[in-house]
């Protein structure tokens, strides 16, 4: 038995229109109902090899589907580094997860939370998904990629800033966005700026992206 919360049925499913999420979310609550412990999660290196979503989606297709998951409000995700490797931990947004989250934010470590002595975490930024949806638009799939890349090529407060800068013009287009982020890029920005050697390699990734 794999107990599911009411509120997914009154509240989360008449909104989840992307399957991809869909199949995500209830994976989740699949995973966390098999952990035991006062505080539960999962990891996107479980989800990344379970038959049950790999036979439907693809890893990039899995992480946005947790993007989407997390941009909804019904995950929180904390970013893990241990021993050299990287892995994203998932809480359900419940009271419980949410202090977690919180105290993980604040620096603290969840005494409850099973992980190894050289585990270190870090609560994510306002996702993207989520800041381009409040701001700009509906998220569809050509969007979403197009994010994914933008948040591998340039700083995170520039996008967020680029996106603020689009809202305050009333010019809510993501290539409008783009192009800010491209002209910071070579020209350079005041405030906040790169160094030369990260200029030169968001110039390269741009290009690539141009191609």
């Amino acid at each position: 038995m794999v107990p599911i919360p009411e509120v997914f049925f009154t509240e989360l499913l008449p909104q989840i229109e992307h399957p991809g999420e869909l199949r995500v979310t209830l994976a989740c609550l699949y995973h966390l109902a098999r952990r035991s412990g006062p505080l539960r999660y999962v990891r996107r290196s479980e989800l990344e090899t379970d038959p049950a979503l790999t036979n439907a989606l693809s890893a990039a297709e899995i992480r946005e589907s947790l993007n989407r998951a997390v941009a909804r409000g019904t995950l929180l995700h904390v970013r893990l580094e241990e021993d050299g490797r990287t892995d994203d931990l998932y809480f359900l947004n419940t009271p419980r997860g949410r202090m977690a989250y919180e105290a993980i934010r604040r620096g603290d470590r969840p005494s409850s939370l099973d992980l190894g002595e050289s585990a270190v975490l870090v609560a994510d930024r306002p996702n993207l998904f989520a800041l381009y949806e409040q701001n700009i638009g509906l998220l569809t799939p050509l969007i979403a990629q197009e994010l994914e890349e933008a948040a591998k090529t340039y700083p995170a407060e520039w996008i967020e800033e680029a996106i603020r800068i689009a809202v305050s013009r009333n010019i809510r287009r993501w290539s409008y966005v783009r192009r800010i982020l491209e002209r910071w890029a070579i020209e350079g920005r005041e405030a906040g700026g790169m160094d030369e050697t990260h200029r030169r390699r968001v110039v390269e990734s741009w290009k690539k992206l141009r191609r």
